[in-house]
């Protein structure tokens, strides 16, 4: 890269802190080192045109998990590691909210909805059985209960005939929420460098040299927010998790309202301007899906379509109008991994699937080690 005098000067000189990543978390990271150190000179390096990952790719759910999800976790973790987890996906969307305000994001408190297909009928009395001991475990975050029963309002096909609703999910504009971060952080003066491929780094005594695919920087600090491509880094216990999306055309009277989790979480839907924004189906080859590449499956589009047909919209013509994917940081635990990884070089990353619930946070507590 050719640069000049005033790029060198402006851009790439005297840096305090670069942050890898300009997603959630890289963004919060940034906004928050600014706030506790003002004159602090903060750079970002993106290595996509927008941000890359999950960030502007996510569904919008405004989320903490559903019942079926809670009691999962419950397996693999002990309880009170599972309050605290929940505990830090609501106080992350307050940080987000607070952040930014519920108008710069379209929040709203719609409720989350858990849907059961009829053959899912042992998972649906599991839920049923622990639906009162989990109200009670989640009283001291919400205090009043969480999950209750609720009629097939919507007229889906195939399920159970009640859902369990959620009165305190919610849903955002994941493009409005990034567009409100990016350009928060650029009026405090942060930088914010796009197409920039971090390909290594090499720690000094007391900075860091940063090699792009562009040119080469010292940072007196690095911190890594790059969730699903954490491995990049060589950081263990992150692995990558793609999420296939599909959105149909706008849909005339469209009447679903709300956030709906089908089979443990791992389908998702919601209506966003009078469409159907369906992702999911990670569980059909969890294998194939542990890559860092943006890519569909003709398995996960036809499964995704199938439920669109028989389930969700049984009586309505519809067109798939777009369809992505994003790349999320999942491990073997759902705490996100916020820690030191030497004298100069830090990471928040492994965000399990809950980005725009923890990544406030996961941000905040990633300036704070510095």
């Amino acid at each position: 890269m050719n640069l000049s005098y005033w790029e060198t000067k402006t851009w790439l000189s005297n840096i305090d802190f670069t942050i890898i990543g300009s997603g959630i978390v890289g963004l919060s990271c940034a906004l928050s080192l600014k706030n506790r150190f003002p004159k602090a000179k903060i750079v970002i390096l993106e290595k996509g045109i927008l941000p890359q990952g999950a960030s502007t790719k996510n569904a919008g759910f405004a989320c903490f998990g559903s019942l079926s999800e809670i009691i999962d976790d419950l397996e693999t973790h002990t309880q009170s590691e599972v309050v605290e987890l929940i505990k830090k996906r609501v106080q992350g969307l307050q940080v987000l909210r607070q952040t930014l305000g519920d108008n710069k994001i379209n929040y709203k408190q719609l409720g989350g909805y858990e849907l059961f297909t009829n053959t899912d009928s042992l998972l649906f009395e599991a839920c049923i059985s622990k639906q009162q001991s989990i109200n009670k475990l989640l009283k001291p975050i919400f205090k009043q209960d969480v999950f209750s029963l609720k009629d097939n309002v919507f007229h889906f096909k195939n399920i159970k005939k009640q859902y369990i609703f959620n009165p305190f999910e919610g849903q955002i504009d994941t493009g409005s929420m990034m567009a409100a971060l990016l350009q928060k952080a650029q009026s405090k003066g942060i930088k914010i460098l796009n197409t920039i491929l971090v390909e290594s780094f090499l720690e000094n005594n007391d900075s860091v040299t940063i090699k792009t695919n562009q040119f080469e920087l010292t940072t007196g600090k690095m911190l890594i927010a790059t969730n699903g491509f954490a491995s990049q880094f060589n950081i263990e216990g992150v692995k990558p998790a793609r999420a296939q999306v599909l959105i149909t055309k706008p849909i005339k009277n469209l009447h679903i309202k709300g956030i709906f989790h089908l089979d443990k979480g791992y389908y998702y839907f919601r209506n966003i301007d009078n469409r159907i924004l369906f992702g999911g189906g990670r569980n059909l080859d969890f294998k194939s899906e542990e890559t860092t590449e943006f890519a569909q499956t003709e398995r996960i589009q036809n499964k995704l379509e199938h439920l669109l047909k028989t389930t969700i919209l049984p009586e309505t013509d519809f067109e798939i109008e777009q369809r992505w994917s994003g790349i999320m940081g999942v491990g073997n635990q759902k705490k996100a991994l916020v820690k030191q990884l030497s004298n100069q070089v830090f990471c928040g990353v492994r965000l399990g699937g809950m980005g725009v619930a923890i990544g406030s946070l996961v941000g905040r507590e990633l300036a704070e080690l510095v």
